[in-house]
């Protein structure tokens, strides 16, 4: 089983033990090479996740992974929180995070440039606006991101205007 296929099974597994246990899956990733595979498993929930949460997620997936031997070689599983500047990847991140600071980085330019930084203004349909620090309101479709990110508003938590 090549890793496309490894991190796709993986994510059916994942989905189905976060959801048993209330967190939400972020992302599942594979790194490494077939010897030294590394399997990393993205989880989040409202309030942030806690060590008990990857915990029991990583033995219910670990389980499952070790009962069904689709893994053809060792191993190493990783379950963690997607951190502070975590990844947008779903539209409905977009939706979920709206009014917070991000990175954007598209494929097309738009008003000049590729790499946005600002405040996640709204979505409509498919459609994402936010206002850039330097462009100002900026509209894309969501096939037009390349790579997103939360990041941490300074101003917002240092109580500044």
């Amino acid at each position: 089983m090549d890793k496309v296929s490894i991190t796709e099974y993986v994510r059916s597994v994942a989905k189905k033990v976060a959801e048993a246990n209330a967190v939400e899956l972020v992302n599942v990733e594979t790194a490494g090479t077939k010897r030294d595979l590394v399997v990393r498993i993205f989880i989040d929930k409202e309030g942030g996740v806690t060590l008990e949460d990857c915990t029991i997620v990583s033995r219910g997936v670990e389980d499952i992974l070790d009962e069904e031997d689709v893994i053809p070689t060792r191993y190493v599983l990783e379950v963690s929180s997607p951190g502070i500047e975590r990844e947008l990847f779903s539209l409905a991140d977009f939706v979920r995070f709206t009014g917070e600071l991000a990175k954007i980085k598209t494929n097309v330019e738009i008003s000049g440039q590729k790499n946005f930084v600002g405040r996640i203004e709204r979505v409509e349909g498919e459609t994402i606006t936010i206002v850039d620090r330097t462009a100002g309101e900026v509209s894309f479709d969501h096939s037009a991101v390349v790579k997103a990110n939360l990041k941490i508003d300074l101003s917002k938590e240092f109580g500044h205007k």
